[in-house]
């Protein structure tokens, strides 16, 4: 790919730092792609359900179990999500973990301080085991995508998931009454955490004939008239800076991600083998089932990412 500069793509000022790092190169730390999205990991309500239910939304874990009971007493699902999609299920430890770690764990983690070990996320982990009993039988083979249906078919109240399914929530469903919100706080006070990463980007092929011509529509894409129009026509956030984002509910995700954690094994441990990706899609399906615990996982992960990442050596 063509490395792309303020020279070639000046549309690169448009972006977010922390965008840019996401289209960076590692080895030679050079700009190789143009994020086209920015990516919400939250909760999804269904505003019927509760309504019809009588209750209300949760906003701290305290609340969340507790309204979680009483939904399984009324016979609804609380939590639509199950285990049976691997991409996704590491999505779903990092939107209800981030809350009990903060941004403090994150600094301590990539600076070498601390491993996947360390107390805070063990017991984060030990969080989602507290989740089992309020997601759908059988829940160890339930797929993302059939969540999505116990969802918008209001047999489940809510569900983990991304701002990158708003858009086609709306058109599997237009009736649906649903609301996006950061995940249950650890404690009421507490700053909201929703999870944020960028998804894809755009880029040239160095061998193309055509460069000059890629490069001036990728700096177009870069522009705030394109991320107008990606976010109006797609339904979806772009990171271009000063866009306007008319539509309600995405307007209000714009605003959660003020406050976001990072998908922490996307942004961090993702660029050799094996990936925290590979580790933790293969060991969470066996923490929720039970054959492992908490601390099996966290070591599983920390020794892994140890064959390559020397913070993590030795340790």
């Amino acid at each position: 790919f063509e490395p792309l500069d303020m020279a070639t793509v000046p549309s690169l000022a448009n972006q977010p730092a922390d965008a840019l790092v996401s289209g960076t190169y590692r080895a030679d730390k050079k700009v190789y792609s143009l994020p086209f999205a920015s990516q919400t990991l939250g909760l999804f309500i269904n505003k019927d359900v509760f309504a019809k239910a009588g209750l209300t939304p949760p906003t701290t874990w305290d609340e969340f179990i507790t309204v979680s009971k009483a939904l399984k007493e009324k016979g609804i699902y609380p939590l639509a999500n199950g285990m049976g999609t691997s991409w996704f299920n590491e999505m779903f430890v990092a939107i209800f973990t981030n809350p009990f770690l903060g941004p403090d764990f994150v600094s301590d983690l990539t600076s070498g301080k601390t491993t996947f070990k360390d107390p805070r996320y063990v017991a984060a982990l030990g969080k989602l085991l507290e989740l089992r009993p309020y997601m759908p039988d059988g829940f160890e083979g339930i797929d993302y995508e059939t969540a999505g249906q116990l969802f918008l078919s209001g047999k489940a109240a809510m569900l983990a998931g991304g701002s990158f399914d708003i858009a086609t929530y709306r058109s599997q469903n237009p009736a649906i009454n649903m609301d996006f919100v950061a995940p249950p706080l650890a404690k009421a006070g507490d700053t909201p955490q929703v999870t944020k990463f960028f998804d894809g980007g755009y880029a040239v092929n160095s061998k193309s004939a055509n460069k000059e011509a890629a490069l001036k529509l990728v700096n177009w894409m870069g522009t705030k008239e394109f991320g107008d129009k990606f976010s109006a026509l797609l339904g979806n956030i772009s990171p271009i800076k000063g866009v306007v984002i008319k539509d309600e509910l995405l307007s209000h995700v714009a605003k959660l991600n003020e406050t976001a954690m990072p998908h922490i094994n996307v942004v961090y441990f993702r660029f050799e083998k094996p990936t925290a990706s590979e580790l933790l899609q293969g060991d969470i399906t066996k923490m929720m089932s039970g054959s492992i615990t908490p601390d099996q996982l966290a070591a599983d992960l920390t020794d892994g990412l140890a064959k390559w990442y020397k913070p993590f050596q030795g340790k």
